[in-house]
């Protein structure tokens, strides 16, 4: 699609956001389907189904509602890649029409926000493991403080990232071709290690049932009256393939008072606490730790209330289901950023959803089937909480160094292949969005990259990650004002001149913000935060991703209808 020639002098208007010329649309649907390939593998995939299960759920009920929140998410991506597929153009500009041409600053910059802080802490992941190979190949102890090493482990990481984005989307896409075979081969390898462990896939899965139960809980027991109750103390610790247990023994303490004496574990290994322990609050805060037959002991656990039914309440399921749509909730924003190279409509269609769910429950698979056969493999692990649960943690186990490294290597790539195209690309656009004569797309990335080393990542990852998750749930509503001013008012119509336009339609009256999707987005934002501080609309907040979409989806259409 040609622009007008005045449009090409705008200051709204650069080569790095114009529409994309038929001969550089490039990706066709492996293309995208190896895209999603590489974004979708990387360590918060793999924890995913590992944590509903320690959550009670089981691992089927665990993979179905991955992959179903999946099959569900990537419905409004294709929808929302339909407009960088028909204009050629990213989020940012596209975005111009709904919010106006300055209005989209704000949900383009929050987004990239969001993008730059996950940057920061992917790649300080992928340095670690650069660190690691190098300890390895140099015979070095690695220390699990911040050191020189680590600092340098994570500016080599930044610079390949860098490389990638400068080297524009054609490399992006060669990266993308080039991880998702070797990542799909990883995860087999990973099956088969696992599969030697248990000896057969049944004896994994029948030992990985173990994460979902508590280790270890606490019930009153009544005697001849509730006052009188006995404190009884129900243990799980892990079990082998043969029913055995790991654990020989037993201690027991009360909040942080001298531990009791060792004791063997009685064979129904249900324990009745000291009488003095009794009822002297609602929660006795009892720790218990457990000892191997070769005095390995486990972590001190928190014995947890034993629940009068074991079921997963109903709400449970559609929490998790919840929190599952909102994992690719910020790519679904800005997919356009990436549809805009492909060749037809059919090819996106067809990318995203041969690429996405399958990649989600493989890998959440493969979470599954590894960790439950780290509980067989490594004799130390005596209880669910101290099973390596992220590859990190699993690789620090294995002491050789073929395998050290293979894992590492691994990591860098699944890392590398997530970053650049989910953590990059969006804030890239969205910065050179800010002044598009000044800001390439190359010098957006790079000082997208600045911001995620600035945001430090090394100090405040766990900080970073609530933030990050707590923002991604409130961007809901952006798409919900970008589908319906797309697909319900403009009937997919656009004025693509003016998008570049500082006087076009667009730019609303000139002052470049159009307020029906302003004020829908603070109606959406608002309604989901309402449940963060109002208990009793806790459900707003918990669904904060679809309460934002559809109110703001409603109230602009509700502004906007008669305007069209």
């Amino acid at each position: 699609m040609s622009l007008p020639s005045d449009v090409l002098s705008s200051p709204l208007y650069s080569e790095d956001l114009a529409p994309v010329p038929p001969e550089k649309r490039t990706w066709q649907k492996w293309d995208l389907a190896a895209l999603w390939v590489g974004m979708a593998v990387c360590i918060p995939t793999y924890l995913l189904a590992s944590y509903m299960m320690r959550a009670g759920l089981s691992w089927q009920m665990s993979l179905f509602i991955i992959g179903l929140a999946n099959l569900v998410i990537t419905i409004p991506m294709a929808l929302n890649g339909d407009a960088g597929v028909r204009y050629g153009i990213p989020f940012p500009v596209i975005g111009r029409a709904a919010f106006g041409t300055k209005g989209i600053h704000l949900a383009a910059l929050v987004r990239g926000f969001v993008a730059c802080g996950w940057f920061g802490v992917q790649t300080w992941i992928g340095g670690l493991a650069f660190y690691s190979i190098w300890n390895v190949l140099t015979g070095s102890v690695g220390t699990p403080e911040l050191s020189f090493g680590k600092f340098v482990a994570f500016a080599l990481f930044w610079v390949v990232n860098i490389y990638f984005i400068w080297r524009g989307t054609e490399s992006i896409k060669w990266l993308e071709d080039f991880s998702a075979p070797i990542l799909i081969v990883i995860g087999l390898v990973f099956i088969f290690w696992g599969y030697q462990q248990g000896g057969s896939m049944s004896n994994v899965l029948r030992v990985s049932e173990q994460m979902q139960q508590p280790t270890a809980a606490w019930t009153k027991k009544a005697i001849s009256s509730a006052s009188d109750a006995e404190l009884v103390l129900i243990l799980h610790p892990l079990e082998r393939v043969d029913g055995t247990r790991k654990a020989r023994d037993y201690r027991v303490m009360r909040a942080n008072d001298t531990p009791l004496a060792w004791q063997p574990i009685p064979q129904n290994a249900t324990i009745t606490l000291p009488r003095e322990w009794r009822a002297a609050t609602n929660e006795p805060n009892i720790k218990v730790q457990f000892r191997s037959d070769n005095s390995q002991t486990s972590s001190w656990i928190t014995a947890l209330q034993e629940k009068p039914d074991a079921s997963v309440p109903f709400w449970q399921y559609v929490l998790w289901f919840t929190a599952m749509v909102g994992f690719w909730a910020t790519m679904s924003i800005s997919i356009s950023d990436i549809t805009r190279f492909a060749k037809s409509q059919k090819d996106q269609v067809l990318g995203q959803f041969i690429g996405l769910p399958g990649t989600m429950i493989f890998y959440s698979f493969v979470g599954i089937f590894v960790t439950a056969a780290a509980l067989i493999a490594f004799e130390e692990v005596l209880v669910s909480e101290d099973a390596p649960w992220d590859p990190v943690s699993l690789v620090a186990k294995f002491q050789n160094p073929v395998v050290v490294v293979f894992a590492q290597v691994a990591m860098l790539i699944a890392t590398l292949s997530t970053n650049i195209a989910a953590n990059v690309i969006a804030p890239a656009n969205a910065i050179s969005n800010l002044f598009p004569q000044k800001i390439s797309f190359r010098m957006g990335g790079v000082l997208a990259g600045l911001l995620g080393v600035a945001l430090c990542p090394w100090w405040l990852m766990d900080q970073i990650s609530s933030i990050l998750v707590f923002v991604s749930g409130l961007l809901g509503p952006v798409l919900g004002i970008l589908l319906c001013d797309y697909f319900v008012i403009r009937k997919k119509q656009l004025a693509l001149a003016d998008l570049y336009r500082v006087d076009g339609q667009y730019a609303y009256g000139g002052s470049g913000i159009n307020s029906a999707a302003i004020i829908a987005l603070l109606a959406g934002i608002l309604v989901a935060l309402s449940g963060y501080w109002i208990p009793a609309l806790d459900f707003l907040y918990t669904l904060s991703w679809f309460s934002g979409f559809i109110v703001a989806f409603g109230v602009y259409y509700a502004m906007m209808r008669n305007r069209s």
